[in-house]
């Protein structure tokens, strides 16, 4: 068997290099990786070399989203075979932590992430990776599905912050592959009424696909005005922000419902930006964050494999292992035109 890595060596510079077959532990698969999803973040790094302070340093191997086929297990491994497709969740926690014994693991400070800085990511034919980090994916459900699902899951997590329900009314600021993941998770909690904005029509187009009640596009309609006409004059009970952008982070304040929530899932390029607090407390309306997920990835399969999502539809653009550079220049200058791009490894 040959391994080979898609390594960052510069801003704007890939290149595919041999590198060595991992050594399998006692509690680890050997993963032949079949599926990586190009996310922003991967994309931030190529064109910037970091994110706040997470800082590139040296070569580097991008992508987190991933899934494969298990090529091999260590002696101590239990739940899984050769030959089992999984789909991986990127962070491994300390286990010992404040936040990782409250449940709340995707809070712990020494978390080892794929592709964030110092780690390495999953852009390779093989990995070694932990048993109980690696979920077995039902007979009816692809890799490329698998790949998907580490996007999936922080729109269940967003959905689960924002505490939707059946019959919750919502709106999704950005259709990016957040959003639109967002939206599918409010549907498959049973949301009666979703809304989503974006400026972009094919991304519109897609949250359609995705059952979404009713779009708007911010560029050419007023988004405020077409809300509060849609809903009475009331606003929704959950606003989800995924664009990241100071305007639609302010925008929340106006479209929430009184006695309703906020959710923050985008990441605004400026750490400090105008907010309208005393609306918020006039409607006693909770702001709530997300950062990544947890406990998640069980329940983000079932969904997907039962039908209850369909992820795959935001899939718009699928390259090989040898495009991989192809892949993310497309993407860098497309990005009107990629909903989400995927990488087929194997």
């Amino acid at each position: 068997m040959i391994n080979k890595a898609v390594f960052m060596t510069g801003l704007n510079k890939l290149e595919i290099r041999d590198i060595p077959m991992p050594q399998v532990k006692g509690n680890e698969v050997l993963v032949k990786i079949e599926y990586v999803g190009i996310c922003g973040s991967d994309v931030h790094y190529l064109e910037h070399g970091k994110i706040g302070n997470f800082v590139v340093e040296g070569d580097f191997i991008l992508g987190h989203e991933c899934a494969g086929v298990v090529a091999a297990a260590g002696p101590d491994v239990k739940t899984l075979k050769v030959g089992d497709k999984v789909a991986l969740e990127p962070g491994q926690t300390c286990g010992q932590c404040e936040f990782c014994k409250g449940g709340k693991y995707n809070l712990c400070p020494d978390v080892e992430f794929l592709a964030t800085p110092p780690y390495q990511g999953c852009l390779l034919n093989y990995i070694a990776y932990p048993e109980i980090m690696a979920f077995k994916l039902p007979d009816n459900m692809s890799t490329k599905d698998g790949a998907l699902v580490e996007p999936f899951a922080v729109g269940i997590h967003a959905a689960n912050q924002g505490g939707v329900t059946l019959g919750s009314s919502a709106v999704v600021l950005g259709a990016g592959c957040i959003g639109l993941m967002t939206l599918a998770a409010c549907k498959a909690f049973g949301a009666g009424d979703v809304t989503v904005v974006d400026v972009m029509e094919n991304r519109l187009e897609c949250a359609k696909k995705l059952g979404a009640t009713r779009v708007i596009n911010a560029q050419t309609q007023d988004v405020e005005k077409e809300l509060l006409a849609a809903t009475d004059g009331k606003g929704v009970d959950i606003v989800f922000e995924t664009a990241g952008t100071t305007k639609t982070i302010s925008q929340t304040a106006n479209l929430v419902k009184t006695g309703g929530t906020i959710v923050l899932v985008g990441m605004a390029p400026e750490d400090i930006i105008p907010y309208n607090i005393a609306k918020i407390l006039a409607k006693e309306a909770q702001i709530k964050t997300v950062f990544r997920y947890r406990n998640i990835y069980l329940q983000a399969i079932d969904a997907i494999s039962g039908g209850t999502a369909r992820v795959s539809d935001i899939v718009t653009h699928e390259f090989s292992f040898d495009e991989a550079a192809q892949a993310f220049d497309f993407v860098t200058k497309n990005k009107c035109d990629v909903v989400k791009a995927v990488i087929h490894v194997g």
